[in-house]
């Protein structure tokens, strides 16, 4: 299929820049104060796929940002392979960490950094230039259904009512998601596990304002040390979480799957030096790889109260507050974690103190099998295009529709990305590898070539 290397060098240029138009948009879904930037990039989507040769283009309307749908039935008998992906992004902050605005692209080193720029702009960004390849080079081989969402950095809370309304519309055979990373650029990879997720934000509160630290520290409840000495009780001296049944319904990974793990190419001098780090930290009794992405965990994502202002403001604070998050494995229900954390964040606090635990968003967590077409041809199509097999391995984050589509539509997922764990994805600095969105490009036909064949 040497015209797919042919159109792709012929275009590249303009497929970047296109990217970097796209980056330039704040389509920040957490912050109201972006709404209108996030209606503007769907809008922006709808245009892109339109040029690229899509049919029936439109937004569709969700109780809150639109989903971008476009198609190309090119024969009814031919599979159908229904392409995720999300045009929102984490918010920016914090700004004085970018060492270039967020939303103005600067290409440096073969990256191209930017807000979204891995996550998952420049992903599903792919999928419309390898479509809008196979379509103006009469190569498409199987018909195809963009979903473009804009709400997956806050949980996608509408795309399961969404998904119930529109069954019908999105009748395929796989979905095909890029939104998750590679081992190395040089060592191929497919995901075939996700952890899930419950995020939960916490309110502790003491005295009904702010108090003056001279006048009635020592006599008070301060809810900012209440509430650090109750997240520092949520692990135990090896790491583990201590909220009792937290554990109960983990599907342990096998002795053999852990051994198969541990071929992956991985150098913990390097994460450290990576990372600007003296040591790593996690469960006793599990490698650093292992943690990341078999295991769960519990984290805060972010703590406040009190004075957070320049100079000194001696008070002791009425409230305080942290968000946080939970990964989960196989086994575990986000729902029940929830309530599990819930009860037992109650339970230890002192009397002192109200605590109140507002759950945000959560989703279950995933394993794709490996003997499938669909993966099969997902596996062939990185072989041709890497030339190496890709190494199937578990990822650390979560996509809860995932779970979702097998729920509502009855299909399973590819998990094929090409970011890097290094992109600093939710991070500042986020980062996109030229080298891995040309070569996302290039791969997506072959796969699309695969799965044709395969399914005859």
């Amino acid at each position: 299929m040497s015209v797919i290397n042919e159109y792709l060098n012929q275009h590249q240029e303009r497929f970047i820049n296109e990217l970097l138009e796209l980056l330039r948009i704040p389509s920040v879904s957490a912050d109201s104060k972006y709404s209108q930037d996030v209606i503007r990039t769907a809008e922006k989507v709808k245009e892109f796929l339109q040029e690229a040769g899509a049919d029936n283009v439109e937004l569709l309307q969700t109780e809150g940002f639109p989903v971008v749908y476009g198609e190309k039935i090119i024969d009814p008998a031919l599979p159908t392979v229904i392409v995720y992906g999300h045009y929102d992004v984490q918010p920016p902050d914090p700004i004085n960490l970018w060492d270039s605005p967020p939303f103005e692209p600067v290409i440096k080193d073969g990256n191209i950094y930017a807000r979204g720029a891995a996550d998952d702009k420049g992903q599903f960004f792919m999928h419309v230039k390898a479509f809008e390849l196979m379509n103006r080079t009469n190569t498409l081989s199987c018909n195809v259904k963009f979903m473009i969402e804009g709400e997956e950095e806050v949980g996608s809370e509408n795309l399961g009512t969404f998904l119930e309304k529109n069954k019908e519309r999105y009748q395929g055979d796989v979905i095909l998601i890029s939104d998750t990373s590679l081992i190395a650029n040089d060592v191929p990879s497919l995901t075939v596990g996700l952890r899930g997720l419950s995020y939960v934000e916490v309110e502790v509160t003491g005295p009904n304002i702010d108090l003056h630290s001279g006048v009635y520290g020592g006599a008070v409840a301060n809810p900012v040390n209440v509430l650090c000495t109750m997240i520092a009780s949520l692990h135990d001296e090896n790491r583990k979480i201590t909220i009792p049944g937290f554990y109960d319904d983990v599907i342990e990974v096998s002795a053999a799957d852990r051994a198969k793990m541990a071929e992956t190419p991985f150098s913990l001098e390097e994460y450290k030096r990576d990372l600007n780090i003296d040591d790593v930290m996690g469960e006793s009794g599990y490698s650093t790889i292992e943690r990341a992405s078999i295991r769960p965990t519990l984290d805060v994502n972010g703590i406040w109260g009190g004075y957070i202002g320049e100079g000194a403001k001696t008070v002791l604070p009425s409230k305080a507050f942290a968000k946080i998050s939970m990964r989960l494995v196989p086994g575990q229900d986000p729902d029940k974690i929830t309530e599990l954390f819930a009860r037992h964040f109650k339970s230890i606090a002192p009397a002192s103190v109200k605590v109140e635990v507002r759950p945000h968003h959560g989703g279950k967590p995933v394993v794709t099998p490996t003997d499938t077409n669909e993966y099969k041809a997902a596996a062939m199509a990185m072989n041709t295009t890497f030339g190496k097999e890709p190494i199937p391995a578990r990822g650390g984050g979560s996509i809860p529709i995932v779970a979702l589509f097998e729920e509502v539509l009855g299909l399973k997922s590819v998990l094929m990305g090409f970011g890097l764990d290094s992109d600093a994805i939710h991070s500042p600095n986020e980062k996109y590898g030229i080298f891995n969105y040309l070569k996302g490009i290039e791969t997506i036909p072959h796969f699309f070539h695969n799965y044709a064949e395969l399914k005859k």
